[in-house]
């Protein structure tokens, strides 16, 4: 059932009998999310764009999951002892598919710090302990989309002419650090190019191996983190880079 995933590029990883446990109680479900990922694309320009707070194909993401039933869920786990409420945890969950068969759980990590592989996966723990999920699911950055950002995103920037810091504020880029100004005016003393200057020290800064990406999840899964949870592992691929 995972295998359109395969064949589109995505990182797919399995474990503790979660292909079986989909393919069982919740083709239905998996099909849902198999078709929202094979069919969501992101531009590089969006990649490139500045600003804070979470990114806007991201939000494109949840609202294409939210629209499918997939919406975000907080799950309070409360110990009450004879009447009295002892402790109440609360776990937020970015997506949450209720089936007929069980509690999918879904969080997505484009570009956090890699620590948050550690508050996903034992939350997912928890929670399968406490009978509330059936399975934990993350989606993340894959290996070959990261290996891709270098090339596409300098790519981009020389198809769009980008040859000095002013023409950054097409992509609401307007104020960089000293220390990025700094890095690049090195490389550009070296003979480099504006936009390969760039790109080198804003995949590196933004994109960088502390960050939230597939080989990252896949050092903490390997070790057992998350375990016994059934977990389905999905790194998007380059394939979904547009432009």
């Amino acid at each position: 059932m995972l295998e359109p995933l395969c064949q589109a590029g995505f990182d797919v990883l399995a474990k503790n009998h979660a292909e079986a446990i989909l393919a069982h109680d919740f083709p239905g479900e998996l099909a849902e999310l198999i078709e929202v990922l094979t069919e969501f694309r992101i531009d590089i320009g969006e990649i490139i764009a500045g600003g804070g707070g979470e990114a806007s194909f991201t939000q494109r993401l949840r609202r294409a999951l939210t629209a499918r039933a997939w919406p975000k869920h907080v799950f309070v786990v409360q110990t009450i002892v004879d009447g009295v409420e002892r402790e109440a945890i609360s776990h937020e969950i970015d997506h949450v598919r209720v089936a007929e068969n069980g509690t999918l759980a879904l969080e997505i990590e484009w570009n956090n710090k890699d620590p948050f592989y550690d508050r996903d996966l034992e939350n997912f723990q928890r929670l399968h302990a406490q009978g509330a999920v059936s399975l934990g699911l993350i989606v993340t950055r894959g290996s070959r989309m990261q290996d891709a950002f270098h090339t596409r995103i300098a790519a981009r920037l020389v198809a769009d002419g980008v040859e000095t810091d002013a023409d950054l504020e097409r992509y609401g880029i307007v104020e960089r650090t000293a220390a990025q100004r700094r890095s690049v005016a090195a490389l550009m003393e070296k003979g480099m190019p504006f936009a390969e200057a760039f790109t080198r020290n804003f995949v590196s800064s933004k994109f960088g191996q502390a960050t939230t990406h597939w080989d990252k999840l896949r050092a903490r899964v390997d070790r057992g983190v998350g375990n016994p949870c059934p977990l389905l592992l999905i790194g998007l691929p380059d394939t979904m880079l547009a432009g």
